[in-house]
């Protein structure tokens, strides 16, 4: 076995993953996808009804782009905010059917475990230089594939955090799932009759909260027996939760938290804080909910939009150094630590930040941020791009990292209190912060 002819494994076919297989054919390397469902970005595609807050110019990654305008592709209107299903449709399914990425893309594909061929997690020997073996579930059949190197870009939607307080589901919450949907239904579309006329609570204070929010108003416009309260964690509603406003430099991010306030002030939902929820139990169809001597009861639906996590079983024989509470590399969780950064934004990181301990291996994409939430697509972009250099041995391309997003307006941060993401520090300035 040739290691140097090995392919490199990229794991999930959404926006970085396929713009991890870019960059590698932009550096003759040879890429092989593996994607979990059936369809090029899978889980982009359980959330296509939602309208991204970010318009085009940030969700197109620039590799990308050149291989398909190569193949006659035109460019979206830069300055127009696309859905989940447009982002497939007019960006990630036409590269995805490019020929030279076609060929190595693997649907119904489910990376199960990762290890070295012949090693376990605890031999040293020979380890950088020892193919990866990835172990694929496909329909009706395992198999295995050899790597010379893999990039984890299978994110983390399906693997949403529970409704429980304490990280694990609250008690009753796995009996009453059938009436609990985990993320952004299509409360306007296919789940139109789920929620219309009924009592519904949202759990969760961030962008999801907001759209499942907003979407519901508009439902009980239409529908008016629908009932809905919003319940969050935090004990108090600051200026910070409702976002930047107009101070962000994402518009529609900005309008996002503004009309839910509006609606808060004017009583279209109940707002309920400092509810962190310990049971849930089920009474002729309704739930209700416990947080200590507080209870909430009556619901015929509940919505979590409480985030995500990363899961991490398909990894347990690679050597991982991640924060022991973001769940992100090491280096990268002080600057996205949402209890201690807000903001929107974030310093830029690529292959040395990404790292692990195994040699050849990265977490990219949203994964790579553990449970920390805002991410945006455009930081995955930057991190393929640094990761794939560092692989091929250009480590000064690697370490060249540039990433300049949007400002969110509202900033709190370990490196300097209050502020509003404005200057960008040098690598060299974040390796002193650290």
């Amino acid at each position: 076995m040739d290691f140097a002819q090995l392919p490199v494994a990229v794991i999930g076919s959404g926006p970085v993953g396929l713009a991890a297989a870019a960059h590698l054919l932009a550096r003759n390397e040879t890429p092989i996808i593996f994607e979990a469902g059936s369809r090029v970005a899978d889980s982009v595609q359980r959330w296509g009804h939602v309208r991204l807050f970010s318009a085009w110019e940030f969700n197109i990654d620039p590799v990308a782009e050149q291989l398909l305008i190569g193949a006659g592709w035109q460019t979206p209107n830069l300055a127009e905010f696309p859905t989940g299903a447009e982002l497939v449709r007019d960006y990630l399914q036409p590269l995805a059917q490019l020929p030279q990425i076609q060929l190595h893309l693997k649907f119904n594909s489910k990376v199960v475990a990762i290890t070295r061929l012949g090693l376990d997690k605890l031999k040293n020997a020979g380890r950088a230089t020892t193919p990866f073996v990835l172990t694929i579930e496909t329909v009706g059949a395992t198999h295995q594939i050899y790597a010379k190197a893999v990039i984890d870009a299978s994110g983390t939607y399906r693997n949403p955090n529970p409704l429980g307080v304490a990280g694990v589901p609250a008690l009753g919450e796995t009996a009453a799932n059938n009436q609990i949907y985990y993320g952004i239904p299509d409360i306007l579309g296919n789940d139109r009759a789920r929620y219309a006329n009924r009592s519904v609570a949202v759990v969760g204070s961030g962008h999801s909260a907001f759209n499942a929010l907003l979407d519901l108003a508009e439902l009980a416009e239409q529908a008016p027996e629908t009932s809905v309260t919003w319940i969050m964690r935090r004990g108090q509603v600051d200026a910070a939760l409702y976002g930047g406003g107009a101070n962000d430099q994402l518009v529609q991010r900005g309008l996002l938290g503004g009309r839910v306030e509006q609606l808060v002030a004017s009583g279209r939902f109940k707002l309920v804080t400092g509810f962190g929820i310990e049971r849930i139990t089920q009474a002729e169809g309704k739930l209700d909910l416990q947080a200590g001597e507080r209870q909430l009861t009556g619901f015929d639906q509940l919505i979590a939009t409480t985030g995500f996590r990363p899961d991490l079983s398909m990894l347990s024989e690679i050597r991982l150094d991640l924060d022991a509470a973001v769940e992100s590399p090491r280096v990268l969780a002080p600057l996205i630590d949402p209890n201690e950064h807000s903001c929107g934004t974030v310093r830029p990181h690529g292959a040395e930040e990404l790292q692990q301990p195994e040699p050849n291996f990265y977490i990219v994409g949203m994964k790579s941020y553990g449970r920390a939430p805002t991410f945006l697509m455009r930081t995955g972009y930057e991190q393929v791009r640094s990761v794939v250099a560092a692989l091929v041995g250009d480590w000064q391309a690697a370490r060249e990292v540039q990433l300049v997003l949007p400002e969110t307006g509202v900033c709190k941060t370990q490196f300097g209190g209050e502020a509003c993401c404005g200057t960008t520090p040098t690598r060299s300035e974040i390796l002193l912060q650290l």
